[in-house]
């Protein structure tokens, strides 16, 4: 969990990179100490993403100026980076050789060598530069910026934008796929709820309200709905709803059945998942069984705070070395 991981509040688990052990209760590991400092004052910049390259034994975290590499092994900083444009969301591919690194809002993105930090290309051509995934096989990358209605798709080969998505009722916000990059489910601003694109064909399949549940003004994001997240097995779609403190759960199959909802301690405005989908995070520090729909534990620092983040992944260790690593998206995992 990186930290300030909500903004720039440090209110929500200080500054640094927080381990927790999975497998026993959550419980608090360490604390890895990390840069990312504003320049004209000193103090800790939002963190605005993370991700693991599993060859380079590497955590890389941004802030809103700068690209940090960390040995997830030794906790160490290997570099960091000033990157012109500023950084937000990044993804890393599933070679952990390349990321897709958006600009600060801005009307690129960065292609970024994982090993050195070094520019590759730049795509550009885009409104706001906000949220990245690269596709679990590889072959694409989904840069959405937040000023469109449509969200397009990246050949990672050429990095080149080949296909696009769209359009959607409103700018897109957060968004998942499925594995087989058939279906896309997205955030869109003034709606609690989520729609759904075909990727094959490009054409928005549907739109769903949340029922039952009035909205209004959020504290962050400006977004009713601000984070959607496929469970692992791509059964469930889990929404965000920052209004009312909630996560509403769907059937992610059409014609995507609202099933239930679970009240949180804080507004949510991300969810992920474990690998094998046992457990949801969502960025207000809960700790969800998927399959009860039980609050198991609220994640806490060092000191018993309760802490929380949009930026959160697992990592699996075999002998000391990290052997495989989820997402901070919650992206479709079903072969």
């Amino acid at each position: 969990m990186a930290a300030p991981g909500i903004r720039d509040y440090l209110g929500y688990g200080g500054h640094g990179l927080m381990v927790f052990d999975i497998d026993h209760g959550h419980k608090f590991v360490k604390r890895i100490a990390l840069n990312g400092l504003h320049p004209k004052n000193g103090l800790p910049s939002n963190v605005k993403g993370i991700g693991v390259s599993l060859p380079l034994h590497s955590v890389y975290v941004t802030t809103l100026e700068a690209l940090q590499r960390i040995d997830i092994v030794t906790g160490k900083l290997i570099w960091e980076k000033p990157i012109p444009g500023g950084c937000d969301r990044l993804s890393v591919s599933p070679d952990g050789k390349t990321m897709y690194l958006p600009s600060l809002e801005s009307h690129y993105w960065n292609v970024i060598d994982c090993e050195n930090g070094n520019i590759i290309k730049r795509l550009d051509g885009f409104n706001a530069s906000h949220n990245t995934i690269y596709a679990l096989s590889g072959k694409h990358a989904y840069p959405a910026d937040i000023k469109n209605t449509i969200v397009k798709i990246a050949d990672t080969k050429t990095n080149e934008v080949t296909a696009r998505v769209g359009p959607f009722i409103n700018f897109v916000r957060p968004f998942t796929i499925n594995r087989k990059e058939t279906r896309i489910f997205v955030n869109c601003n003034d709606l609690l709820g989520f729609e759904v694109g075909d990727i094959t064909t490009g054409k928005k399949v549907a739109h769903k309200e949340v029922e039952g549940w009035t909205t209004g003004p959020v504290r962050r994001h400006s977004c009713p709905s601000h984070g959607i997240g496929l469970t692992p097995d791509e059964k469930e779609i889990w929404l965000c709803d920052g209004f009312n403190m909630r996560m509403h759960i769907f059937s992610a199959v059409e014609p995507y059945q609202q099933l239930t909802t679970i009240p949180l301690q804080d507004m949510p405005g991300w969810i992920t998942f474990t690998i094998d989908g046992k457990y949801a995070y969502p960025s207000s520090g809960e700790v969800i069984d998927v399959k009860t729909r039980k609050i198991v534990t609220i994640l806490k620092d060092e000191n018993y705070n309760n802490v929380a983040s949009e930026k959160v992944l697992e990592i699996d260790f075999k002998d000391g070395k990290p052997v495989r690593a989820g997402d901070q998206f919650g992206v479709g995992r079903a072969m």
